[in-house]
């Protein structure tokens, strides 16, 4: 994928989640069952950045549960990040693009014992652009920290798959696009009058993740799968730093 591609699919996603933000965050007020069965490994630490908050579903949820270390979250959608309200002040948002070389220098501080990326991965384009955050991360964690992060299983989903859209609809081109690389599209509002969206989702296998652990100075230490409802539209890992 050239560098270009990469930048209209970051675009794409940006304006899927400035447009649909609202109606987003509405089907997004629960913790998936693979998040929840990882939150007691999230506390207490003195520092977790949760790239990808969202809406805050992670924070409100740590904060029940008396979360007293330092949370900070990053998010590109501002409709999202405005969801995020009300929290204690030991919990801080922070608007950033993973994809920028510079998306780091926002984060006020270094050595997170713990980084989480729930749903996130999926929708950075080509490889170069995964390196690059993945090499950020092992440079935010303390030796032995820990990266836990998931990634949508769709494909395994009969659901899912009929969502797949054309790559044309996105004025793109097989050609253009990676392996593994999909187009989805989403509908918000009733069904009488639905709004569609498009995203750009990656497929990742268990060897992808792996190889990328293995290339960016990580370990694979647990690997699972959760959510939906054959428990298999997550695929949840858990990466030391090496």
């Amino acid at each position: 994928m050239t560098p270009e591609t990469a930048s209209r699919l970051i675009e794409l996603n940006l304006r899927f989640y400035q447009e649909f933000g609202k109606e987003f965050s509405a089907t997004r007020r629960r913790l998936q069952p693979g998040v929840q069965r990882l939150l007691p490994q999230l506390y207490p630490v003195e520092a977790l950045l949760d790239l990808g908050c969202g809406n805050g579903e992670l924070a409100r949820a740590l904060a029940r549960g008396g979360f007293a270390g330092r949370y900070f979250g990053l998010d590109f959608s501002r409709p999202l990040l405005r969801e995020t309200e009300g929290l204690p002040p030991n919990f801080s948002f922070l608007e950033a693009s993973l994809t920028t070389s510079d998306w780091d220098q926002v984060v006020p501080l270094t050595g997170f014992s713990i980084v989480t990326a729930f749903a996130v991965l999926h929708h950075i384009p080509s490889q170069a652009f995964r390196l690059m955050l993945l090499r950020k991360v092992w440079a935010l964690l303390v030796p032995a920290g820990l990266f836990i992060h998931s990634e949508w299983q769709f494909l395994s989903s009969e659901k899912w798959r009929r969502r797949i859209q054309p790559w044309s609809d996105a004025g793109l081109t097989e050609a253009e696009i990676d392996p593994g690389d999909y187009l989805l599209d989403w509908r918000g509002g009733t069904s009488a009058q639905a709004r569609r969206g498009l995203r750009y989702v990656h497929h990742f296998d268990e060897a992808e993740l792996n190889w990328l652990a293995e290339a960016t100075g990580f370990k694979v230490v647990e690997t699972f799968y959760s959510d939906g409802e054959n428990n298999h539209l997550g695929l949840y890992q858990i990466w030391t730093k090496r």
